[in-house]
């Protein structure tokens, strides 16, 4: 089973993204990777087999920036390669993912007939190409992730970082679990007994919610301040929004 955390400090995100990380060894993986947002640019590292081979990696090839996502990875559609291996990367997008997307054969068709390529064999990367293929028509990231979630069936948890966005992460769940940890200018060490000052996290750890979550979208506002957008859709009825703004 894979694990997926998302951290939108104040601090350098990668150790405590490896440190989240080892906090879900227990699920299982056969490979692990991060991606992080530094002065705009969207970089990730992924390594095969021990998250010991990606901290390895990382000392070489460091990733700095203080918004990030990783994951660890359960192969289920490919074999264990750094090319199946999370985060997906389309473009301005990074994602990581939990779960099946169950159509994603007849999105993957869709997306190369529009002319864009795959690397994997995962279903994952079908929601990263997805995503770039809206933004590509214009939309901006939370559009594109609104828009590519109401194609998405089966169950998962995704978690979405963007180009030129380091004050942005997106998630969203569906089935799988995912819980949300919010400090605002104090230090927060939930879900994963990690410190976050000023920050948010999330993580696949419980699941918060009852009624199922669509999606949220986390912005960073000022050195301390964040926004937190919370969209549920309990029923096939006109969406209910709630919104928690703190500065």
């Amino acid at each position: 089973m894979c694990g997926i955390v998302g951290v939108l400090g104040s601090h350098e995100v990668a150790p405590l993204l490896v440190e989240a990380l080892k906090r879900l060894e227990y699920r299982g993986y056969d490979s692990a990777g991060i991606a992080t947002v530094n002065g705009g640019v969207l970089d990730r590292r992924r390594a095969v087999g021990k998250l010991v081979n990606l901290s390895d990696l990382l000392v070489h090839h460091p990733l700095a920036g203080k918004s990030g996502i990783g994951h660890t990875r359960w192969a289920t559609h490919g074999a264990a390669t750094t090319l199946n291996a999370h985060p997906h990367k389309s473009g301005p997008v990074a994602v990581v993912h939990n779960g099946i997307i169950e159509n994603f054969r007849e999105l993957r068709a869709e997306l190369t007939a529009a002319g864009l390529s795959f690397e994997s064999e995962t279903d994952t990367e079908t929601v990263a190409l997805l995503t770039r293929f809206y933004m590509d028509q214009g939309r901006t990231p939370v559009e594109a992730a609104r828009e590519t979630l109401k194609r998405l069936h089966g169950a998962f948890a995704l978690c979405f970082l963007f180009d030129g966005e380091e004050d942005l992460m997106i998630a969203a769940r569906k089935g799988s679990p995912l819980a949300i940890g919010h400090g605002d200018g104090a230090e927060m060490r939930q879900p994963l007994g990690i410190a976050i000052v000023g920050g948010l996290i999330v993580s696949q750890v419980l699941t918060l919610y009852t009624t199922p979550v669509v999606y949220l979208y986390m912005e960073r506002v000022g050195a301390f301040g964040s926004r937190l957008w919370l969209h549920f859709r309990p029923h096939p009825v006109p969406s209910l929004r709630a919104d928690q703004t703190t500065a």
